[in-house]
């Protein structure tokens, strides 16, 4: 039988979050990464500016996330936003419009290293992390937002269901990576 790769191990990871027990559990979940940590936006930003991440987990609320959002695509960092606060239909737009990779509501904190064994593996193999996602917690967000919530940007959801592609959030990330700007 063999043993399910891990996109995690070994690797970087920035998370951001206000609440230190948080910060806590993501560290012993994500034992096998290597786990820095800010509380604040300012703090985020200074380890953003000065070290190489391979992922960004960042709160959105209590640190300013959306806008840490824009910082850590313009460095190409693939960034997984993580709430409970700002757990709605409309944050999880502004997250896909700006350039995450997936959107994680704080009650998944638990599985959180499956979840994102999942994501890297499609995020690096090509894969639609947002189908992925949908996939795996679609259930989820239409007990947590209602039914009909996607009706309110019923023409955006449309697109997103038919073919996963979200042209400003992956542009936003491919006119960042550097692969892509250098033509390699």
């Amino acid at each position: 039988m063999s043993e399910k790769k891990s996109y995690l191990k070994g690797i970087k990871i920035l998370a951001v979050d206000d609440e230190q027990d948080v910060l806590d559990t993501i560290k012993d979940v994500l034992e096998d990464s290597v786990v820095e940590v800010a509380v604040d936006f300012k703090t985020a930003l200074e380890k953003i500016n000065v070290h190489k991440y391979d992922l960004a987990i960042l709160d959105i609320m209590g640190v300013d996330g959306l806008n840490i959002l824009e910082k850590t695509v313009a460095k190409d960092i693939p960034t997984v936003m993580l709430t409970a606060h700002a757990l709605n239909p409309e944050t999880l737009l502004a997250s896909i419009a700006k350039g995450a990779i997936s959107f994680l509501p704080k009650e998944k904190l638990a599985d959180l290293d499956q979840i994102l064994n999942q994501i890297m593996a499609a995020h690096h193999t090509g894969k639609a992390t947002w189908k992925l996602l949908f996939d795996e917690l679609g259930e989820f967000f239409n007990e947590k937002f209602g039914p009909g919530w996607k009706e309110k940007e019923k023409d955006f959801w449309s697109e997103f269901s038919r073919t996963y592609y979200v042209s400003k959030g992956i542009q936003s990330r491919l006119l960042h990576n550097k692969k892509v700007i250098s033509g390699v």
